[in-house]
């Protein structure tokens, strides 16, 4: 995937010194990668413009924080994917996940993943991937945020903690609970249909 260009020092001075043309072309140039991340880490899409707002405000607000020691955009991503964090604990509230619940299509996409019998190809990813988005809704926080950044962003876990600001040993021992989790919850399925 192509990185996006690197943001233009002079826009950023510009923005800091209060031109507000300055800061919509800001706004245009990092949309594309604010909504990315929302979209990635909160799967509730009516939130998304408000988070993506809320992630603006933020940068808007501690732009005079930035010191340039990493990429502007790095400092963004940080800042945003913080914003989600902070979102979903506010949330509070984390559906759990029973067989009784599961629409139909969920429940099939569970007995046939649970037997190892192959899968459609379109339509089941599209199922799979909603049931998986409900089940890691289910955990907490710090955990949804550290699962989908390793494991489907594929991140590394020293790009998550770049990412995030905590520390490896923080992320590999939230994920390690967090899979534990899903193991269970996954388990819990199986036995309840």
């Amino acid at each position: 995937m192509e990185e996006p260009p690197a943001i233009d020092k002079n826009l950023l001075a510009q923005v800091r010194a209060g031109t507000e043309s300055a800061w919509q072309d800001l706004v245009k140039q990092l949309s594309p990668q604010v909504f990315g991340i929302v979209r990635n880490q909160i799967r509730a899409t009516s939130d998304h413009d408000d988070i993506a707002q809320e992630a603006f405000t933020k940068i808007f607000l501690k732009l005079d924080q930035f010191a340039g020691k990493q990429p502007f955009r790095h400092w963004v991503s940080r800042l945003t994917i913080n914003t989600c964090y902070d979102w979903l604990r506010k949330r509070k509230a984390r559906p759990l996940v029973s067989y009784s619940e599961l629409d139909e299509k969920e429940a099939e996409i569970l007995e046939k993943t649970l037997a190892g019998d192959q899968l459609e190809q379109k339509e089941s990813i599209a199922s799979m991937r909603a049931l998986l988005d409900r089940l890691i809704s289910s955990l907490k926080p710090r955990e949804q945020i550290v699962i989908r950044l390793l494991d489907l962003e594929e991140k590394s876990v020293q790009d998550v903690a770049e990412l995030t600001g905590w520390g490896a040993s923080k992320i590999k021992v939230t994920a390690m609970r967090a899979r534990k989790k899903l193991r269970n919850l996954l388990h819990k399925l199986e036995t309840d249909h």
